[in-house]
């Protein structure tokens, strides 16, 4: 889809597990193409007296609602458009994707109980890149975030700190001696940590190496004194 500008854009799809991305996303859609507040608030119908400045505003209302409803029309799949098939305003489709999705307060206190406890018992993998690493916690944050609990940054740089596996011990010392946990950026982190992680995988590449060049050294060493030691037998004959 492009607009008037040129610029192309992808919808994202709403289907029963995406809500909190969908929802993120359109409003961000909603905001670049002037829609936002219509999808917020609706507009006001006009009567029969109106101005011809009223008359003209009303329109110009209209025109953004019918944009901002064939935006979330594009943006469902089959199954949510039969929630809002046939409602007159992008506000009233709006409101029933909502109340669809975010559902009671009990149904997100259920929700981030178990975020909760998957946090809380999250460790890094060995096989896990930092960056596979920093995913799944801000995955789970995001996710918490969306349920109402607040995150704050030192909060998840801690848990990152305390979580690694212990081939980051040495620096996750230093950032600790050397940072103000209280102003460290996940992004600066993570920049760190990466930065170690490259250097750990430098370190077990030029080892292989030199173990794989004494490996030949050896094996030449002992093909030569095998040599030597075949040649001296046939000589003393």
């Amino acid at each position: 889809m492009a607009n008037s500008s040129g610029f192309s854009m992808t919808l994202p799809i709403l289907d029963s597990k995406n809500y909190d991305r969908w929802r993120n996303h359109m409003k961000a859609i909603f905001g670049f193409q002037e829609v936002l507040e219509i999808v917020q608030k609706g507009y006001q119908e006009i009567g029969d007296g109106a101005t011809e400045a009223q008359r003209a505003m009303y329109n110009e209302a209209k025109k953004k609602d019918c944009k901002a409803l064939f935006l979330i029309y594009q943006g469902v799949d089959a199954a949510n458009y039969e929630k809002i098939n046939g409602v007159e305003t992008a506000k009233q489709a709006w409101e029933i994707s909502e109340k669809s999705y975010e559902g009671a307060d009990k149904i997100k206190k259920v929700k981030l109980q178990n975020l909760r406890r998957e946090y809380e018992v999250l460790q890094m993998e060995e096989t896990d890149s930092i960056a596979d690493y920093m995913t799944k916690i801000l995955t789970l944050s995001n996710q918490m975030r969306s349920c109402g609990k607040a995150m704050k940054e030192k909060s998840i740089v801690e848990k990152v700190l305390r979580t690694l596996t212990c081939k980051y011990d040495h620096i996750v010392v230093a950032i600790e001696e050397s940072k103000n946990l209280e102003e460290l950026k996940i992004e600066e982190l993570q920049a760190s940590l990466q930065a170690h992680e490259l250097r750990i995988k430098g370190r077990s590449s030029s080892r292989g190496t030199d173990q794989v060049l004494m490996s030949r050294h050896n094996k030449k060493n002992s093909e030569n004194w095998n040599q030597k030691t075949k040649d001296k037998g046939q000589n003393s004959r």
